[in-house]
């Protein structure tokens, strides 16, 4: 496991409610090794079968040879450690998937997963709708459009931040996906999943709003074609579904009937 915060403590949990039996935490890495030290204890003192290493850097976490590597961290985390991880033999299982909008490293994990046979799973983090995105997008040309509603709170450190959203409703940002993670790399990777799903980074239109008093993210996602027209709309209070979006795939990975 890389990233030892929040996210990455919902796997733990599921590990310790028994929803993962097919999987194994060896090991844990984080830019703070206390925070990879603390993941660790707890999974050594549950008396598993197995233990558990707190490690200091991304080269000894892939020396103990990890079928998966779960990444919750940043999108700029995900370029660090992706192409050793897949040379190393490791599938990742990703919620920054922001570090994918960059087409020639797109192309280049693409490529190493292929080569070294391993696999990226994307996790759907707050939203979902993957399987209909990608379906029309098959079918025929279409158009996607991501809005995210969120509270003032989640602009106040950047770069488009405007007073004016203490006291009234505001679009702080309008533009392509590959722009909007460029801008807010923590708050709109699933404008980029979407994007990876559908059209493309660059292709799909992301608008971003702030409400005063508004709590956690509203997310609506549209996909248009000749024949088909849908709509997503996923509220979440907190990012705790983001979490819940990794146990999911990791289950989905190893269950006999997958969706």
């Amino acid at each position: 496991m890389v990233g030892c915060g929040g996210l990455a403590s919902i796997v733990v949990q599921a590990l310790d409610k028994g929803l993962l039996p097919d999987f194994q935490i060896i090991g844990t890495y984080s830019r703070t090794f206390n925070k990879a030290l603390i993941f660790s204890n707890h999974i050594n003192n549950a008396d598993r079968s197995y233990t558990c290493t707190p490690c200091h850097s991304l080269e000894e976490l892939l020396k103990l040879k990890p079928d998966y590597l779960v990444e919750a961290s940043s999108p700029d985390s995900l370029k660090e450690i992706a192409l050793p991880t897949l040379k190393n033999g490791t599938s990742i299982v990703t919620i920054s998937i922001g570090g994918l909008a960059d087409a020639n490293f797109y192309e280049e994990v693409k490529k190493t997963a292929l080569e070294y046979g391993t696999r990226v799973h994307i996790a759907s983090g707050a939203v979902g709708g993957f399987d209909v995105l990608r379906t029309v997008s098959l079918m025929e040309e279409s158009e996607v459009t991501f809005e995210s509603t969120k509270s003032p709170r989640a602009m106040r450190n950047s770069p488009v931040y405007n007073p004016v959203i203490e006291t009234q409703e505001h679009t702080s940002f309008k533009g392509t996906a590959v722009e909007a993670i460029a801008l807010f790399p923590r708050q709109v990777n699933v404008s980029v999943a979407a994007a990876l799903a559908s059209t493309g980074p660059e292709n799909v239109k992301v608008s971003i709003k702030t409400a005063p008093e508004f709590v956690g993210d509203n997310h609506r996602i549209e996909i248009k074609s000749q024949e088909i027209h849908a709509v997503l709309n996923i509220y979440s209070q907190t990012a705790k579904i983001a979490g819940w979006s990794i146990v999911n795939t990791l289950r989905n990975i190893t269950s006999p009937i997958a969706f």
